[in-house]
């Protein structure tokens, strides 16, 4: 153990009060410190901590457990949670439905694909997953995004089965991610898209898909495949005279109009969640019969046509594992499983929240990546946690994923024997379904929030949002990303700096702009530095340090005072410090001693006095200048104030 000290006083007088010495901390192995600071990066929440002193059995036990969180929880099953599970897992299948068929048109797929992915991946889940509330499936934002980027390397049209068999390689690929991410543990990296930046993509992108819904809402037979605000409402209007089919507007508005007013009244009396939830499947129920009796197909209503009937055909044989295409759905699949995995963890804390449960975000990680990497391999796209159907599994009374399994069983039996059913249901329906559904991604009050809040989160919401409107979903992906970023640069690069003054009554030295009240100590400038002393900001700290220090001396000037003759800079809030650092220490000293100015240290933390030491800066500015608080460095240096005081 070292014992070292550092003294803490200018003056040595003998009638000088007594101040506290500033602790060096000991010395710290380097394997030792470098084992914890990894421990502390990946396994901050000590995952082993179930696994101490316990048989070998039971860690395998546990070992399955933590695989295979359903082990554990079913357990405790009862008859209580199955009832709850079961009219949960139906709700949401009544609403996944339909949804599903228009969801795998925005990924420019066939209907059943969107059900195949409503099939495969939550069983995965419900086995993986730690989360008891989240519903598995396609969700809008993903399929518009991964629609988006493979249109832009094959025609969905033209080139079908490439296009199919890359949507399958992207699937592969977002698994992988993700499941990587978790396994290694790097589910914080999700975090630097910032809630502002998703606030805004997310309200972004509702805007475009709700705008890509008025092909099939007006019944437009050609229609433009950009994305873009512009473009859109160019087609729309350009086809006005020819294109719009009046059978279809009545069919899509009437219905709209009716599934905004279930969702109003659902909002309204929590007592019929269930109303909103059941409203899109009676939709399409009643449009397909209106359409089958009326022939209204014949006079230019669009219809969805056959669906394959059957489950998930296998698909690894269509996967590209070699050649030009793998690189793309490489690409496509990291970005789709990136924004994928950022939905289902916020929703999945979401809810965790609301019921007060832990979720291992990790888990969750290799949960997501694993059902899409078996969906892949079974004709399924991305899947992840849908906002809406996980709302009304929580409303509904879910109490563990088996309500994931009810929905599964029932999108089953959907593709063996009600296929054939969806054969007359129009275009219209379904569009006025994600118009309705994705009207919930447009949050007006977190973005008023977020303008109060953080003005520079604003322009990140902004910016994410115009960046999808008016460009297309990766320009708006890129922006939010790009934006996120330079905020922490900005933070790291630029770190906030105050000048303290003192609280009156009080030995408390505070911000003067927080506290107007507080007065300045004659003779001595007290800034304080908000960061830690990196290479990134260190040569900024320094000279906007000097900067103060320039302006404080003219301001005396002018007011005939005294000049300043210490610097104290309070170092509480900073963690670390590195050479770079150092240096501009070692500048700024330089700099004080040409101005005949005395700097003094108040409060260096463990981290930033042992590099003081090691790198001899503290001996050559001066033990007796490090002081344990900038009471004590006031005192110490300008005695005459505290006996005034």
């Amino acid at each position: 153990m070292d014992s070292r000290s550092v003294s803490s006083s200018c003056h040595h007088a003998l009638n000088e009060p007594y101040v506290h010495k500033v602790g060096i901390p000991p010395k710290q192995n380097l394997f030792k410190e470098f084992k914890a600071t990894v421990k502390e990066t990946f396994f901050h929440d000590d995952p082993l901590r179930p696994f101490k002193d316990q048989t070998r059995s039971r860690k395998l036990i546990l070992g399955i457990q933590a695989v295979f969180p359903i082990f554990e929880w079913v357990r405790d099953y009862n008859l209580s949670k199955f009832k709850g599970d079961i009219i949960a897992g139906l709700t949401i299948a009544s609403l996944c439905i339909p949804q599903d068929i228009g969801y795998s048109k925005l990924a420019n797929l066939d209907p059943q694909y969107g059900l195949y992915s409503s099939f495969v991946p939550p069983l995965i889940y419900a086995f993986m997953g730690s989360s008891r509330d989240i519903a598995i499936g396609p969700v809008a934002v993903v399929s518009l995004l991964l629609g988006t980027l493979l249109q832009n390397e094959i025609d969905p049209i033209k080139n079908k089965v490439e296009y199919r068999r890359l949507a399958f390689t992207a699937t592969f690929f977002a698994g992988i991610t993700q499941a990587t991410l978790g396994c290694l543990r790097l589910g914080f990296l999700i975090d630097f898209l910032s809630h502002a930046a998703i606030v805004g993509f997310m309200g972004g992108a509702a805007i475009t898909i709700a705008l890509q819904q008025l092909k099939g809402f007006l019944g437009i037979k050609q229609f433009t495949k950009k994305s873009d605000i512009v473009s859109v409402m160019h087609s729309v209007f350009a086809s006005i005279e020819h294109g719009w089919n009046w059978q279809t507007i009545l069919i899509g508005a009437s219905f709209l109009s009716f599934l905004l007013f279930a969702k109003f009244l659902g909002k309204k009396n929590k007592k019929f969640f269930w109303v909103p939830a059941i409203a899109p499947l009676i939709s399409v129920i009643l449009s397909t019969f209106f359409v089958f009796i009326t022939r209204a197909d014949k006079q230019g209503v669009q219809i969805v046509n056959h669906i394959e009937k059957g489950i998930n055909p296998p698909s690894v044989n269509q996967i590209y594992f070699s050649g030009d295409y793998l690189l793309k759905g490489f690409r496509i699949g990291v970005v789709a499983g990136m924004i994928a995995l950022t939905e289902a963890i916020a929703i999945g804390r979401t809810f965790a929240s609301m019921k007060d449960y832990q979720l291992d975000g990790n888990k969750e990680m290799v949960a997501l990546g694993a059902m899409n990497v078996v969906g892949s391999m079974t004709s399924c796209y991305v899947a992840t946690g849908s906002f809406s159907r996980s709302a009304v599994n929580y409303m509904a009374g879910c109490h563990t994923a088996f309500s994931n399994i009810v929905m599964s069983g029932v999108v089953f039996l959907t593709l063996e024997f009600i296929t054939p059913l969806f054969k007359y249901t129009p275009n219209a329906i379904l569009a006025a379904i994600i118009i309705s559904a994705v009207l919930g991604l447009i949050d007006i009050e977190a973005a008023v929030l977020i303008w109060k809040i953080d003005k520079f989160d604003f322009v990140a919401c902004m910016g994410a949002f115009f960046g999808v409107v008016f460009a297309s979903v990766e320009i708006g992906l890129l922006i939010a990303v790009s934006i996120s970023f330079a905020k922490i640069l900005l933070q790291v690069t630029r770190p906030r700096t105050a000048i303290l003054g003192k609280v009156p009554r009080t030995t408390v030295y505070r911000n003067i702009q927080q506290y107007p009240e507080a007065t300045k100590v004659p003779g001595v400038l007290i800034v304080r530095v908000d960061s830690a002393i990196y290479f990134s900001n260190s040569n900024y700290i320094k000279e906007r340090i000097l900067r103060w220090l320039t302006d404080e001396e003219e301001r005396l000037k002018a007011a005939s005072l005294s000049r300043i003759q210490f610097l104290i800079v309070e170092m509480s809030p900073v963690t670390d410090i590195d050479t770079s650092g150092i240096h501009a220490l070692e500048e700024l000293l330089r700099s004080l001693e040409k101005r005949d100015i005395q700097l003094v240290l108040a409060n260096p933390g463990p981290v930033v006095i042992d590099k003081l030491h090691a790198s001899n800066f503290a001996d050559s500015m001066g033990e007796n200048r490090i002081f344990l608080t900038v009471a004590d460095a006031v005192a110490s240096c300008s005695p005459k104030l505290v006996e005034e005081v």
